[in-house]
């Protein structure tokens, strides 16, 4: 071949081999440039006992998608589930402190699936300004509770699910203790001002010394430097293999529709997240949602803040699995 033709072949091929070596460049960076592309405002709903670690995840996650705004508010789960089915205020992802409320009041109208991802049980809290803090404990605290100069409270029912849990682990303890009458002992000594919207703000009311007790859970407890007293499997709701005792303590609580009512029943405490239909902002949930649920993302944060995680996070069965975006997917497994 002349030398005239070599030329003139490299230079037709030339073009070639230079879009070859972009290409290189360019397509391992195509994931990094997705992640730069995703932005705007992320909303969450969630339940107050979710504040603390969702608030580390919200600063690993906008480090890492620097063009997204996650925007949550906490509230009682059934209060932000209903932001969602009555008020129809816009939500990217609903997270609660207890899955039924996702299974009760959202689907099928408003999200498709609802993964458990973390448990947790409950708690007596107090301080050292609690009235008798220096001798309560797992055997005398019902006691203490119905003394007339003890103030204690706990969560609305209505609102959230920690005000009907707490109802339920003292029907529960009333039978573990075999003490008839104790439950409606306890409730006389428990003004309805008492009763407030949601588990954390009792939080302040315990540290200024304006209330002695509160029901909270474990993993508040531990985040906010509390004291308090665990109480028996029996009785926290904390322990699965007991759910067919806790079913035994119930709660009514208002319905899915204005007027109506429904009866809670007990069940060991599991949380859940569900992504909405019409979420705004789809492609920055689904980022959000696989941080959150990863073994060395999100569920470290609780694991690490005294709530244990489901590693993997399940769903009930294969056809909700299949419902999951294909980035969730890999991080969940079916079971009950």
């Amino acid at each position: 071949m002349k030398k005239k033709s070599r030329r003139r072949l490299f230079l037709a091929v030339l073009p070639v081999f230079a879009l070859l070596a972009a290409s290189l460049v360019i397509f391992p960076q195509t994931g990094a440039a997705k992640d730069q592309q995703l932005s705007g405002t992320l909303t969450m709903f969630h339940a107050g006992s979710l504040s603390v670690p969702l608030a580390a995840m919200e600063k690993a996650f906008e480090s890492k998608y620097p063009g997204v705004d996650l925007q949550r508010e906490a509230a009682g789960s059934q209060k932000c589930a209903r932001k969602i089915s009555d008020l129809g205020k816009p939500c990217d992802i609903m997270a609660s402190a207890d899955y039924k409320v996702i299974d009760k009041l959202l689907i099928p109208k408003y999200a498709d699936w609802n993964v458990r991802f973390a448990t947790n049980q409950l708690v007596l809290c107090y301080t050292d300004k609690s009235a008798y803090a220096d001798t309560v404990n797992a055997d005398n605290w019902h006691e203490i509770l119905q003394k007339k100069d003890v103030v204690w409270g706990h969560s609305d029912p209505n609102l959230d699910p920690c005000g009907y849990r707490s109802l339920m682990v003292i029907q529960l303890a009333e039978k573990k203790l075999n003490k008839p009458g104790l439950y409606k002992q306890l409730i006389a000594n428990r003004p309805k001002e008492n009763i407030r919207p949601k588990s954390v703000e009792l939080i302040s009311l315990l540290q200024t010394g304006n209330m002695d007790y509160a029901w909270e859970y474990l993993s508040v407890a531990v985040q906010h430097g509390l004291k308090y007293i665990v109480l028996p499997d029996e009785i926290n709701l904390g322990n699965y293999k007991y759910d067919d005792v806790y079913k035994n303590a119930f709660v009514e609580v208002t319905g899915k529709k204005p007027g109506t009512k429904m009866i809670i029943r007990g069940k060991s405490c599991t949380y859940g997240v569900t992504l909405i239909k019409n979420a705004p902002n789809r492609a920055a949930a689904i980022a959000f949602l696989e941080y959150m649920l990863d073994p060395e993302g999100g569920l470290r944060i609780l694991k690490d803040m005294g709530q244990p995680p489901f590693v993997p996070c399940r769903v009930p069965t294969p056809e909700m699995k299949k419902a999951l975006p294909a980035e969730l997917q890999k991080l969940v497994e079916v079971k009950n």
